[in-house]
């Protein structure tokens, strides 16, 4: 184990960050001197930056990781907060509700590409219903497309952040709503002023979740559009991909490095935090 987080993910790491500054093309095992005749200073994430492909990419990634956090944090509350009422079938809704998490991304992503395709899926059916001017075209229509991604992200993801609330709601001790109850405080005013910021280690983790795996959207997104039409769902990680593999390397190396920093952005302040209060106590 060690090895492999030695030499695999720390080396790898350092290998791409160093490579993203120098002009190689294909996949060496450099020496420093080799890496001293490539070596190019900023001059990748200069041209990275000037690429209006990876802007298109970084843009779409804004769309897609704000909407789709935003939104699975909000119904995957509410969710949690039904189930929370202590209803018949439990398990079986919880099955339902955690059972597209349990597919991968690719196969959601070809499955609600069938239902939103204008000739035979969502808007066929209504159309053949009678609604005659019922459009669903979001597949094919570059201003749509990336929030067709955003609807097929959260029926897959919404249901993780379900059952990680559902357990932080169930971890609150039931004197607090006993408490809130002979005060005469309204429920909807106990979730909010009491229960959220008691679950705010559950928060915290699911945002780090949610955030980190938007970053890394990828096979949803081939899945679904192919990054189409044209580049109007391209997100950052089909822009690693195809740059590394089509004699780019260095250009796609500096690209990865930017959504590693990305990601990291999302889980120092968390490990901090966490790691801090540790040590305090």
């Amino acid at each position: 184990m060690v090895f492999i987080v030695l030499f695999v993910f720390i080396g790898g790491t350092f290998w791409t960050v160093a490579s993203s500054f120098t002009n190689i093309k294909t996949l060496p095992i450099f020496t420093p001197a080799e890496f001293y005749d490539a070596f190019v200073g900023m001059a990748q994430y200069q041209r990275l930056w000037r690429s209006s492909r990876w802007i298109i990419s970084i843009t779409n990634l804004g769309i897609y990781g704000s909407l789709y956090t935003i939104f699975a944090f909000v119904i995957g509350f509410w969710l949690a907060v039904l189930m929370d009422q202590k209803i018949r079938l439990e398990g079986v809704f919880r099955t339902i509700y955690l059972y597209p998490f349990a597919l991968s991304f690719i196969v959601t992503g070809h499955v609600w590409a069938w239902i939103m395709n204008p000739a035979f899926g969502l808007e066929a059916t209504v159309r053949g219903l009678g609604w005659e001017t019922f459009s669903f075209d979001w597949l094919t229509n570059r201003e749509m497309s990336i929030y067709a991604v955003v609807i097929a992200g959260l029926w897959q993801g919404t249901g993780l952040v379900m059952a990680l609330m559902l357990a932080g709601l169930r971890g609150i001790d039931d004197e607090i709503w006993r408490a809130a109850r002979i005060d005469g405080i309204p429920k909807w005013r106990t979730y909010i002023q009491i229960v959220l910021p008691m679950m705010r280690p559950v928060l915290v983790t699911t945002f780090v979740i949610v955030a980190s795996g938007a970053v890394r959207v990828y096979d949803l997104v081939i899945g679904l559009t192919q990054g189409g039409p044209g580049l109007s769902s391209q997100v950052p990680t089909i822009y690693v991909y195809e740059t590394m593999f089509v004699g780019a390397l260095a250009q796609g190396t500096a690209a990865s490095t930017i959504m590693l920093l990305a990601t990291a952005v999302i889980l120092i302040p968390w490990v901090v935090v966490e790691f801090g209060k540790k040590q305090q106590a």
